[in-house]
């Protein structure tokens, strides 16, 4: 019996500096999809895979990121006197039961595998997840529950892993293959960042699950790719230490939310996903294309 997975990190202590002006006074995580926060969505992945204990890397200017999960009580008394049971029922799921969340200072960027290295007293000696809420997605069953069915199954360590052109891998920790089963594959190796010739097209994305012995490798704080502490690195230490790492190519679409570019990519495909926006969003969509196609 492998023990369950039920601890999540989520690395939160980024600036946002590519949202520039916006992130100066909120935090990149509150940004809102549509009307939920980026948070909101890898909170809910999270709980539909089983995670009970949810613990957040943070830095200074995060306020606004640990108030949300906090009871409102006068909006909530307010929309209760009012009536509005379905909007009571929405500020239900940002509630957090108490110790659920704990919160953990990163006071200095030193990369990924720091953020993760910073939460190590929180974990012990049971496996646990990663989640990057930059990487939103989209998929039945979530991403998280996908993984955490397949980790029961072959144990070792897990990374979310999709296809990528090769001439992007120099964006992505990416995998050397030693067995394809399939959903799931072996890793022989990893490559952070690979500059030239990668050893496949197959990358590493925001989700992992981790065994505890990668805290033991991030406890060497090793520098690695632009001198940072990377995460990619410890687990590839995993693999020469001859303990397993599998990736599973997940069921879903990935959408980049810390780009500019990704994040309306995902505004348009959540959008389009709602039935109460579908019809009208469409609407000005078809008419926003059709003016450029009159313009060319």
């Amino acid at each position: 019996m492998r023990p369950k997975v039920t601890k999540a990190i989520f690395p939160v202590a980024g600036l946002g500096t590519r949202f520039l002006p916006a992130t100066k006074s909120i935090p990149k995580e509150i940004m809102t999809l549509v009307d939920r926060p980026l948070i909101q969505y890898a909170i809910d992945e999270a709980r539909a895979a089983g995670i009970k204990e949810f613990i957040f890397v943070t830095s200074r200017g995060k306020g606004a990121l640990e108030d949300y999960f906090d009871h409102a009580h006068e909006l909530e008394n307010t929309l209760r006197k009012s009536g509005k049971d379905d909007l009571l029922e929405l500020l239900r799921h940002t509630n957090m039961e108490s110790g659920a969340i704990a919160y953990i200072r990163q006071h200095k960027a030193m990369g990924l595998g720091h953020a993760v290295w910073c939460a190590r007293r929180l974990i012990g000696d049971e496996p646990f997840a990663v989640v990057l809420t930059d990487d939103v997605i989209a998929g039945e069953p979530p991403c998280l529950q996908q993984m955490i069915e397949a980790h029961e199954e072959v144990g070792g360590s897990m990374v979310a892993t999709m296809e990528v052109p090769v001439e992007k891998t120099r964006s992505y920790g990416v995998l050397d293959i030693a067995e394809d089963m399939g959903a799931i594959v072996r890793a022989k190796g990893m490559v952070e960042k690979p500059k030239e010739n990668p050893p496949s097209n197959l990358a590493v994305i925001g989700r992992y699950i981790l065994a505890p012995t990668v805290m033991e490798n991030l406890n060497k704080l090793k520098q690695g790719a632009g001198g940072e502490i990377q995460l990619t690195d410890a687990i590839a230490d995993e693999i020469e230490e001859g303990r397993p790492v599998y990736g599973l190519r997940f069921r879903g679409q990935r959408f980049d939310c810390g780009s500019k570019a990704g994040f309306l990519q995902a505004t348009v495909a959540f959008g389009l996903a709602r039935d109460d926006l579908k019809a009208e969003f469409a609407e000005y969509l078809g008419e926003v294309v059709g003016m450029l196609k009159a313009a060319e």
